[in-house]
This record gives structure tokens, C-alpha cells and sequence, in this order.
């Protein structure tokens, strides 16, 4: 390691820690207050896992977990799309992504920030935006954007709370706890939704 990385390295906060500290900036931003632990991550590849020639597309990527956990799977970073809304984590996971497509922006915005090259290739989207903490509205919004890049996919989204996050009455979706891992901290459920 040459002397400018070194140092670099030595000003730069683990994943870990950088988690922390955006979440301390926005805590409604982020779902939990520590990254996803490995058993999550090994539940989101199994029913996450897309089809060949197509690519994952994951909303609220923070440090970059569980876009590494599809890497060391062995997903091309050329089919792997992460978007994140704050810029210190954007940063970051460009640092520590080489070869995946980091958008920085807001995921209800997903139409406009996806390259054109993305489109009808997108066969899993991973949510690990915090949807309970939104309104009404904004959960709207981002199942409309959801459908827009990935029309009839659905997605798959990480939570921590005890039942769906999201109302089907008030979504119009249907909604299947496909994974519950208790290992995590907290514990999470994996929800697949559909129309």
C-alpha cells in the first residue's frame, strides 16, 4: 500500500462506523442502527438471486453489505445497480464498488436516475429503505418507481418489525415473509411484494 492510501485509509471510518455516523446525521434514513449481518445477507441472495443476463437493482445500498454479499456470490458488478440518497455513503460505496453502477438520488426518482441500458434488465430489486417510517404518499412513490424499471417483478424488502411494514390495503400489494432472520440485530424478516 503506498503512502497516499495508507493515509487515506487510516482518515476514512470503517463500513461499520461510517454506518453509524450517517444514521446518527438521518436516522430516518436508515433502517437500523448497524449494517445487515450475514445471515440476512445469505437470505436476501437466495430469493434475491436474478435470472441469468439480468440485474439486481438495490434501493438504500448504506455501506454496501449486501452488494458485496452478490459480488462474493458471484454477480457480475456489471449487473449490479445500487442507488443511495446520501452522499457520504455514495462516496463510499464508489470507493469500495469498482465496476458497479452507484446513482446517488432519491429511489422514488428511479425512472430518471436508471441508464437506458438498465432497461428490462432489472430481475431483482432488494429495498433496504426503512418504507415504515415513510408516509403514505412516499411508500406510494416508491412502489410507482419500483414498477416503472422493473414492471411485474415486485421486490423484496428487509424490515424489522413484526408484521408487514407496508398495508396491503392502502398499497394494493400482496405481501409474503418469505425469510425471518433472528440473527440479525435486530432480528428481520424478508417481505416479497407483489400486485
Amino acid at each position: 500500500m503506498d503512502t497516499i492510501a495508507a493515509s487515506r485509509a487510516r482518515r476514512e471510518p470503517s463500513g461499520a462506523a461510517l454506518f453509524l455516523r450517517r444514521w446518527l446525521a438521518h436516522p430516518l434514513r436508515m433502517g437500523s442502527v448497524i449494517p445487515s449481518s450475514p445471515a440476512l445477507c445469505r437470505r436476501i441472495l437466495t430469493h434475491g438471486w436474478p435470472e441469468p443476463g439480468h440485474a439486481v437493482l438495490e434501493l438504500g445500498a448504506g455501506t454496501g453489505v449486501i452488494s458485496r454479499a452478490f459480488l462474493e456470490a458471484g454477480l457480475p458488478p456489471e449487473r449490479l445497480i445500487v442507488v443511495e440518497v446520501d452522499p457520504g455513503l455514495v462516496a463510499h460505496l464508489r470507493d469500495t464498488l469498482p465496476g458497479v453502477t452507484v446513482l446517488e438520488g432519491d429511489a422514488k426518482m428511479l425512472p430518471a436516475l436508471l441508464p437506458p441500458a438498465f432497461g428490462g434488465r432489472i430481475g431483482s430489486v432488494i429495498c433496504g429503505i426503512p418504507l415504515v417510517l415513510q408516509p403514505l404518499a412516499a411508500q406510494l412513490g416508491f412502489i410507482q418507481a419500483i414498477a416503472a424499471v422493473a414492471p411485474g417483478r415486485g421486490f423484496l424488502h428487509y424490515s424489522y418489525c413484526a408484521t408487514s411494514p407496508l398495508s396491503a390495503r392502502k398499497t394494493g400489494l400482496r405481501a409474503k415473509r418469505v425469510a425471518w432472520t433472528p440473527l440479525n440485530l435486530p432480528p428481520a424478516s424478508l417481505w416479497r411484494y407483489s400486485n
